[in-house]
């Protein structure tokens, strides 16, 4: 078994290739970050800048014969599919942002494929090391909130006009991949998926409302807008017990009660300070007319790429098994029918 920290590239340096992978990639332990694809010269300047001494390369092929192991995916929705599968069939073990893939066909196939090939594959779902999602977890195994009855999550921004969300393929696909992945984790599969949606000026939806009937009784209605002015809270999770409660409000940037990793991350703090989040950011568990504040577990992206460098090194398993994103595919091409055609339909 190779020790060696895993030579590990970054296709796409976008947004989110410069702010949720490079500095996580930089810092990760087990983890040697060997040069970034893109073609563009302004974000060539970008990486030396952030980045001195990596090398920029011009595709696919000339990171895997620059030796690179490993890849993460960062690139507009519609290519994750023809890269993930490119970059498998070059021998790279993948790491794909979301959305995974556009509809559950596409995820099985790279899963099928990298199964096949004997390679890691991870969906980059991060949001599940959110401070507050980790609290939420931490609640619920420690029966704080009795038996769990309902989940309200909300990724909402402020951003009207056509603007954000067309890399992302929409609304649904974009914050959906992460609304829908935390509900499978907290609750379990789904027997019905009921949504509705509004379409943007660019013909992409938003204003998205995806309600979810568990097999376990349980029931997940899950908000995303990049056009909401005052954004309601981020979780309401209500159990036998009590309800959790995290945030409402609107910051500097327009986001709604938004995980700080991301805030630090944009403002170039280095991802060891990252994760911990102030008093007055913390939820607040209700019983009732009584309500105390729940002190915030450590958010904790920078866990992932090591882990993901020791499934590499076949120390252990993936961050986040691939099957998940192809069961989260399954509710997302659900409630895409439930949004056009009508009525709640089975995933």
């Amino acid at each position: 078994m190779d020790s060696g920290a895993v030579r590990f590239g970054l296709l796409g340096y976008g947004f989110g290739g410069r702010y949720f992978h490079a500095p996580l990639l930089a810092a990760a332990e087990g983890v040697e970050f060997v040069g970034v694809v893109t073609t563009s010269e302004e974000r060539r300047a970008l990486v030396a800048a952030d980045h001195p001494g990596t090398a920029c390369l011009d595709s696919l092929e000339a990171l895997a014969d620059a030796g690179a192991e490993a890849v993460a995916i960062s690139t507009p929705a519609g290519t994750h599919s023809e890269l993930t599968d490119r970059a498998l069939d070059l021998g790279l073990a993948v790491v794909c942002d979301k959305p995974f893939a556009l509809d559950a066909a596409a995820a099985q196939a790279s899963v099928d494929r990298a199964a096949a090939a004997g390679l890691a594959l991870s969906p980059y779902q991060n949001r599940r090391w959110d401070s507050d999602f980790l609290t939420l977890r931490r609640l619920v195994a420690d029966g704080a909130l009795g038996e769990v009855r309902s989940l309200e999550s909300r990724f909402e921004r402020w951003a009207p006009g056509p603007g954000p969300g067309v890399a992302g393929g929409g609304t649904l696909l974009d914050f959906g991949s992460h609304l829908v992945d935390q509900a499978l984790v907290l609750l379990g599969p789904v027997t019905g998926v009921l949504a509705r949606w509004s379409v943007r000026e660019s013909g992409l939806d938003d204003d998205v409302l995806v309600v979810l009937d568990h097999a376990g009784g349980a029931r997940s209605v899950l908000q995303g807008s990049w056009r909401q002015g005052a954004p309601g809270p981020r979780l309401r999770v209500t159990g036998s017990a009590g309800s959790y409660v995290v945030g409402t409000g609107t910051d500097d940037r327009g986001l709604g009660a938004m995980d700080g990793q991301e805030a630090a991350s944009l403002a170039g703090v280095a991802p060891a300070g990252w994760g911990t989040e102030p008093p007055e950011a913390w939820g607040r568990l209700h019983t009732g007319a009584a309500s105390v504040p729940v002190p915030s577990e450590r958010g904790a992206w920078n866990t992932f790429y090591p882990a993901f460098a020791d499934a590499v090194r076949g120390r252990g398993p993936v961050p986040v098994d691939p099957r998940d994103a192809v069961a989260t595919a399954r509710v997302l091409d659900a409630a895409r029918r439930s949004a056009v055609e009508g009525g709640m339909v089975a995933p």
